[in-house]
């Protein structure tokens, strides 16, 4: 007999649900009657020429942005709820790295990682909060000594790592990550996507990842969501989205670029490990 007490991959159940989103800037309409969902404890990867929305979107799904019509559930909350306990709780239990790492210059990396901690837990002693940050430096694959450092003092690739650190400081099971490996070289981007993978794979974490890195999308990503024509145009397995028939999604998906990353994941972790390490 079956066993029917447990959900296959494609089973189970969405963590972010969009219904009939749209977002309009005046007369510029971005997104028209746009649906996705996002499964629990997969790494989404969000890909779309410039101008689809894809930042416009996140910042919908995370309440930053409140768009013209459409449902968005997350976590199981309204996203669009005006209820101020329900928009705290979204925002507690999702992490974000923006592109530009976001991080407060004027503060060290370690203060920076404290801020969401004294904001949710302002009664943490001192010593536990340096404990926290110190712990989640080294999760965002940082040393210890980089914790009394200032922004400015880190290369491009470590402000990426401590953004990263801060938007895992309150144990999110959701991560939502803007262009990660953008400016990084591809020794770095390469590291960037093993870390959000090793992670997702540890952490249970559950990422929604835009990005135009070509790379990243072959590497790590479960499912490939492509926005055009003002909605997600295809959501599913690479595989199944290269086979999907748009003219932006074929060149995109079918162009130098796209062969050699292709290339790269299909010759397997130990030859991608050696060629870029």
């Amino acid at each position: 007999m079956n066993d029917t007490s447990q959900h296959r991959p494609d089973e189970r159940e969405p963590i972010i649900r969009v219904q009939g989103l749209v977002n309009r800037f005046g007369e510029q309409v971005v997104h028209d009657g746009l649906d996705l969902s996002v499964r629990a404890g997969e790494i989404i990867g969000v890909v779309g020429g410039s101008g689809t929305g894809k930042s416009v979107l996140m910042r919908s799904i995370l309440g930053l942005r409140r768009p013209d019509a459409g449902e968005i559930e997350v976590l199981g909350i309204d996203a669009r709820s005006e209820d101020a306990y329900e928009r705290r709780e979204i925002e507690r239990r999702t992490g974000v790295l923006f592109q530009d790492g976001a991080l407060f210059s004027s503060l060290t990396v370690g203060e920076n990682v404290q801020v969401p901690l004294k904001e949710y837990h302002p009664h943490l002693p001192d010593s536990l909060l340096y404990e926290l940050a110190l712990l989640k430096v080294k999760l965002a694959g940082l040393p210890a000594e980089a914790l009394d450092k200032l922004p400015a003092q880190l290369s491009g690739g470590m402000r990426k790592r401590a953004g990263l650190a801060r938007a895992l400081a309150l144990d999110p099971p959701l991560l939502f990550l803007d262009e990660p490996t953008a400016g990084l070289d591809p020794i770095g981007a390469a590291a960037f996507d093993r870390l959000i993978r090793t992670l997702q794979q540890a952490l249970g974490l559950t990422v929604f990842l835009i990005t135009h890195d070509l790379d990243t999308l072959y590497a790590i990503c479960d499912r490939i969501a492509v926005l055009a024509d003002h909605k997600v145009l295809v959501n599913a397995p690479m595989d199944e989205v290269e086979r999907f028939d748009h003219p932006w999604v074929q060149e995109y998906f079918h162009g130098p670029r796209a062969r050699a990353a292709q290339q790269a994941r299909d010759a397997g972790p130990r030859e991608r490990k050696e060629g870029i390490d």
